[in-house]
């Protein structure tokens, strides 16, 4: 007699990873167009464009933080649709032209609400996703990450060329309200009340434990490491081909980084279920260094689409089999924070690279800080395995 398997496509696993895409995919055609807007309308400094776009980072990080800590009273479904209500209104006011200053405090509020609902969902996800497909699930649910990093900045700057910066918000605002609506129809699975005991002994005092899971900080901090080389991706990867006089194939690079992705993030995921996150990882950090290193040295349109394949499949798979093991690491009622912490390191490495390696372009010029990149990648596989990789043993989480 045939054991029945545990579902992963139900109604919840899809909710879930519909209105991720859809926060995910408002946030980068935002981001994507969010600076010129500021120029043109407030007719504003780059610096004061570059603070408008970057605040909102410290938004996200600031809803992150304290999102964790209120999810151990397991208010889940409250959360979700409270920070989803939140990110719609402070869309809303994007169309209210206050000036520079209200628009730079509205960016802030925005970055919260995608802090908290993002986290939210990213704790809710794994706790629809059965235990022993795991890998799989989020594997499948970072697709929806990989397709809106895809067409939100592609869309945003489409339409800011033909259609205007209103109809950008918009168009946001309506995707903002149809994820409130069908955010309510996600059911929340039942977490094993034992461990309410222990979430109100911990809530006696004040702990950085009740913000950060001190068990998810390594592997957050290996995901710092790698966003952080990977932001020298998203943030300067115009410019350089430019540089290269490639600009036609740098419209394609991350049409294929996407494809890449979407293929391959199912099948590591299924790999790593079934024999353990090492054998993804240690070859994730060589392909990702591998396709910096082409990056680098690239002179040709094919050379470049070869290392955003490589890129995809390394960085692609390494952001998604870290996010398993750190929501696995850490006690059912802690999921929340656990979540909250490999988010926060993530935003860390993605929204403060650019800056800082805006700072070092100038003096090494790309194809150096691309290689560079590269080998601090490979190199991280060590840290790897001191900080994570020798304790798992290649065994299924």
């Amino acid at each position: 007699m045939k054991t029945l398997q545990p579902k992963l496509w139900t109604k919840d696993f899809i909710i879930l990873s519909l209105v991720n895409f859809f926060l995910i995919f408002i946030y980068l055609l935002l981001n994507a167009t969010i600076a010129l807007y500021v120029l043109r309308e407030f007719d504003a400094t780059t610096g004061q464009a570059g603070l408008a776009a970057g605040i909102f980072i410290i938004g996200a990080l600031t809803g992150r933080i304290f999102t964790g800590s209120l999810m151990k009273g397991f208010q889940y479904k409250r959360l979700l649709v409270v920070g989803l209500v939140f990110f719609a209104l402070t869309i809303l006011l994007y169309l209210m032209n206050y000036g520079l200053s209200f628009f730079i405090i509205s960016r802030f509020f925005n970055g919260i609400a995608l802090g908290i609902t993002t986290t939210v969902i990213g704790t809710l996800v794994v706790l629809t996703i059965p235990t022993s497909k795991r890998g799989e699930g989020i594997g499948y649910f970072a697709v929806s990450t990989a397709v809106a990093t895809g067409l939100g900045p592609f869309v945003g700057l489409y339409m800011a060329q033909h259609t205007g910066f209103y109809m950008i918000f918009i168009v946001c605002l309506l995707l903002a309200i149809v994820s409130i609506i069908i955010g309510f129809f996600v059911r929340i699975p039942e977490v094993e009340k034992v461990d309410v005991v222990e979430v109100k002994e911990e809530g006696k005092s004040f702990k950085i434990s009740e913000y950060i899971e001190p068990k998810a900080l390594p592997i957050s901090f290996i995901v710092l490491i790698m966003t952080f080389c990977f932001s020298s991706v998203l943030s300067y990867i115009n410019l350089y081909a430019i540089e290269l006089n490639l600009i036609d194939t740098a419209s394609l690079f991350f049409i294929v980084y996407t494809v890449t992705v979407l293929i391959s993030r199912p099948f590591t995921g299924r790999l790593m279920d079934s024999i353990g996150a090492n054998y993804i990882m240690y070859p994730a950090f060589i392909v990702f260094g591998i396709g910096m290193f082409l990056l680098g040295t690239a002179n040709s349109a094919l050379t470049l689409l070869i290392a955003a394949g490589l890129i995809g499949l390394g960085f692609g798979n390494i952001s998604s089999i870290s996010q398993t093991i750190a929501v696995t690491v850490a006690p059912p009622h802690r999921m929340g924070l656990s979540s909250a912490t490999f988010f926060i390191f993530y935003d860390i490495g993605n929204g403060f690279g650019p800056s800082l390696l805006g700072l070092i372009i100038p003096i090494t010029g790309y194809p150096a800080i691309y290689i560079m990149l590269g080998v601090a990648v490979v190199a991280t596989s060590v840290l790897y395995y001191v900080l994570y990789g020798k304790k798992e043993k290649n065994q299924p989480l």
